[in-house]
């Protein structure tokens, strides 16, 4: 039997248009799910879709503000009706910022805490109905600002430490229906809002910056997007079936070996 064969479930993935969540997307489609990918940017969405059911997989993209509750719940209710049940949510959809407390205004602050927490509860909300009749498995992407301090990260590291107790907690209160909850931890990833920020900020400086950020981690280099997805589907796959209400950071040793 094929190890982490995702034939016949649905999964639902945020932010699936780009980085991370496109990776998660493309390789859980390769593995048999029915994948939908909620995302802002409806472009991104298509493309992504464009390319698994080109490649023999079988994706549907839609436009999706994780922020809004009532927007997600009938979006939710609609896959539902469709395919009549959700078997894994992935939440990876979330925004950056940069700034300590004194410099992160009000406005900054209630952007980052609307998609990056309120957005991850509005998600599980909407699928913890459903999963409570038929299990299913929920699995965040916290970040390793959760449990580190990292410069200038105010509210990001808030909203990513929010992310790590809810998925605690879920995972406590609904193991007696069958629903495993856990969250991912990644440090620094190779994705193309890294090229995007440095060239931003260090315009003519590309090469250094991205050198330097590497180096943060000790293993040398950022993570690949498709390294988060590899974990990603053994934690939603019937192998990890042991597993709920853990975190794993993947790294490159940031968090143990930093000193």
């Amino acid at each position: 039997m094929e190890l982490f064969n995702l034939s016949g479930k649905v999964a639902l993935i945020t932010g699936g248009g780009s980085g991370i969540g496109r990776a998660i997307a493309e390789l859980f489609a390769r593995q048999g799910a029915s994948v939908f990918i909620l995302e802002l940017n409806k472009d991104a969405a298509e493309d992504a879709v464009n390319v698994i059911n080109s490649t023999g997989g079988k994706a549907q993209g839609v436009a999706c503000n994780v922020a809004e509750q009532k927007e997600v719940a009938n979006i939710f209710s609609s896959i539902l009706n469709e395919k009549n049940r959700i078997d894994i949510l992935v939440n990876c959809a979330g925004i950056a910022h940069i700034g300590n407390i004194e410099n992160t205004s009000e406005a900054d602050f209630e952007k980052v805490f609307n998609v990056n927490v309120k957005g991850v509860y509005n998600c599980m909300k909407a699928a913890i109905v459903n999963m409570k009749e038929t299990g299913g498995v929920i699995l965040n992407i916290a970040s390793v600002a959760s449990s580190v301090g990292i410069a200038d990260r105010f509210a990001y590291s808030m909203s990513k430490g929010a992310v790590l107790t809810m998925t605690l907690s879920v995972a406590k209160d609904y193991i007696k229906h069958n629903i495993r909850c856990n969250c991912i931890s990644p440090a620094r990833i190779h994705t193309p809002f890294v090229d995007g920020f440095i060239q931003k900020n260090y315009p003519g400086k590309e090469k250094e910056i991205f050198e330097k950020l590497s180096a943060s981690q000790p293993i040398g280099r950022m993570g690949k997007p498709d390294e988060v997805a590899s974990l990603a589907l053994y934690l939603c796959s019937d192998e990890a079936g042991f597993v709920t209400g853990s975190d794993y950071p993947i790294d490159g040793g940031f968090i143990r070996l930093n000193n």
